[in-house]
């Protein structure tokens, strides 16, 4: 059987083309696995990019997911390979699964780069898995659609709705509060995960979905259709098919993801009531493409938007009920007149073209922009001495009477001794208090923990309340509500104003004015700051590196040697 044709356009065909030994290197041992000679041909080979794991739950029907993909290649008249990647669980991973984001993406940039793939298929889900992939896949930059796993079934606990996360920081409260014993806590786990997927809430793992669907990087309704739901698979069909066609039209991420595209994504996240942990992934992946993306693009292009997504924690409902009542399109409808409709999407037609049409099918679910969740929702970019570089609040999630606020800070010098002082009666904290974590950060943690919605004193809970201002260099589960200040940079770790807090200093919050100052004048704080020393770094590993090339928050947290990309590009043979 003679050499397969070459068709030198092909990428693929870098190793499947070639005469002589090194050709046969390549071909063989796929054809080991039974592979025909006539599919290396020249026909597209597209990777397929699967975060399945047992250890992460709400990936765990990434197995089935990946055949639909196939069928829809094989269709088209593509060559699909499978590979694994790093997966992150969320609900597993310790210290914390945002420490690893960054390996994951490497480990997917070599991935993609090193093997002889023509375009790409993102299988991703929990929280980190998308960032992650998007990072490392916007690297090479070949064409590449995105799947989302979809989110779980909506929990139900003794006949009332429980949302993932949000459902448990609050009936975790209640148990600190002595209104819900051990044992109805224990009975609602079962209760809240009824199926595969990830949070159905409006988490980061929702938030993230809709973030690909609204970066044009998805085909439409990708965002919410449940994890089990039949069309969740039909879906993954056409995207395979899909991905054949955008490796002939050449179709790269980078035509894709545009300044624009990251544009209509912040409003969009602004929209659903979005996850605070979409600033940092958003701005990371535009690093990995150059694209113009700034912190203070969050406040001046989404802030001032409305919440119209009814869902928690936020809202009521949960993404199922969201799916039903016409996803993520019906919403980009809504905001059409906000959204720049020329963005291109995967699909070849434009995220005007891809609304045009949608429908909405509940309006309490979605509402209209006149009649909004909360209006002027979107993520609000804080500044002042306390935080020189930033930090990021959610007012959609936030107590309204809390925005404007002063008071005397409870300060925690990190995760330990937060644990073990907060449960103290004795602990100097009235509701008027302000709520300080440090060393949480991207170096503090390592890897920059949900930490930041600390829970609250049991004292006060059993007095009726409900939230304080909490301050920290932490990250917030998007499942997560209250009057959290988060991604304060620089943090505490890094010699940050924030590692300068004492108890008992009074702090300002100003969210109408953009404002967080700390009421300590500059001469104390620098004699303090001539006092502080900064934590040792880890001794070994993957963290020690991290600890040593993170960049801020305010950045993206990405590894200051992993912005930008190397292209497709790859010298040399391996024999």
């Amino acid at each position: 059987m003679s050499a397969p044709p070459r068709k030198p356009g092909r990428r693929s065909q870098q190793w499947f083309g070639r005469d002589g030994k090194q050709g046969f290197y390549y071909r063989s041992w796929l054809k080991g696995m039974g592979v025909p000679h006539e599919m290396f041909d020249g026909r597209p080979v597209i990777g397929i990019c699967n975060t399945w794991s047992e250890l992460t739950p709400c990936n765990s029907s990434f197995r089935e997911l990946a055949e639909y993909v196939k069928r829809g290649v094989y269709e088209a008249g593509g060559f699909p390979l499978e590979f694994p990647v790093m997966s992150l669980g969320e609900t597993q991973i310790r210290p914390t699964a945002m420490l690893y984001r960054n390996l994951a993406a490497m480990d997917v940039e070599e991935s993609i780069r090193a093997n002889p793939i023509d375009g790409v298929v993102l299988l991703m889900g929990c929280d980190k898995t998308t960032p992650a992939l998007l990072m490392g896949a916007a690297s090479v930059d070949l064409p590449t659609i995105g799947i989302s796993g979809g989110p779980s079934l909506s929990g139900n606990w003794r006949g009332k709705p429980v949302g993932s996360g949000t459902g448990v920081i609050e009936m975790s409260e209640m148990v600190r509060a002595g209104t819900l014993s051990q044992d109805e806590f224990n009975e609602a786990e079962a209760c809240m995960q009824r199926s595969k997927g990830s949070c159905m809430t409006m988490g980061t793992a929702s938030t993230m979905a809709c973030m690909v669907e609204a970066l044009g990087m998805s085909l439409p309704e990708n965002a919410a259709i449940p994890a089990v739901d039949a069309r969740r698979f039909r879906l993954a069909h056409l995207s395979g098919r899909r991905i054949v066609e955008m490796v002939r039209e050449d179709l790269r991420m980078s035509k894709v993801l545009t300044r624009k595209a990251f544009a209509n994504a912040i409003r969009a996240n602004a929209a659903i009531g979005g996850s605070t942990n979409a600033v940092i992934h958003l701005l990371a992946i535009a690093g990995r493409l150059g694209v113009d993306l700034s912190l203070d693009d969050w406040d001046a292009i989404g802030s001032r938007l409305p919440c119209l997504v009814n869902l928690k924690p936020s809202g009521q409902y949960l993404m199922e009920d969201f799916y039903y009542a016409g996803g993520l399109p019906a919403v980009l409808r809504e905001i059409a007149a906000h959204l720049d409709l020329d963005a291109p999407t995967v699909n070849g037609r434009t995220l005007g073209e891809n609304i045009a049409d949608a429908p909405c099918w509940n309006r309490d679910v979605i509402r209209p922009l006149a009649e909004p969740v909360r209006p002027e929702a979107g993520i609000a970019v804080l500044r002042g001495n306390l935080a020189p570089d930033g930090a990021v609040i959610k007012p959609s999630a936030a107590s309204p009477h809390l925005l404007r606020h002063r008071g005397r800070a409870v300060v925690f010098e990190d995760i330990d001794d937060f644990k073990r002082r907060i449960d103290d009666e004795t602990l100097e904290v009235d509701a008027d208090s302000i709520l300080v974590l440090k060393n949480c950060g991207p170096r503090g943690y390592p890897g920059m923990a949900e930490v930041g919605n600390m829970p609250l004193p049991p004292k006060l809970l059993r007095q009726g309340v409900t939230d304080l201002v909490r301050i920290s260099d932490a990250r917030m589960s998007g499942t997560a509500y209250g009057t959290v200040v988060l991604h304060v940079s620089p943090e505490a770790a890094a010699g940050g104003p924030l590692a300068l807090v004492r108890e008992g200093d009074v702090i300002e919050l100003d969210v109408p004015g953009r404002r967080l100052h700390l009421e300590v004048d500059e001469a104390e704080l620098a004699r303090r700051r001539a006092q502080w020393t900064a934590p040792p770094p880890p001794a070994r590993g993957w963290e020690r590196l991290y600890v040593q090339h993170v960049q801020q928050a305010h950045l993206g947290a990405d590894l200051d040697f992993l912005v930008g990309g190397s292209g497709d590009g790859v010298a040399g043979d391996s024999h």
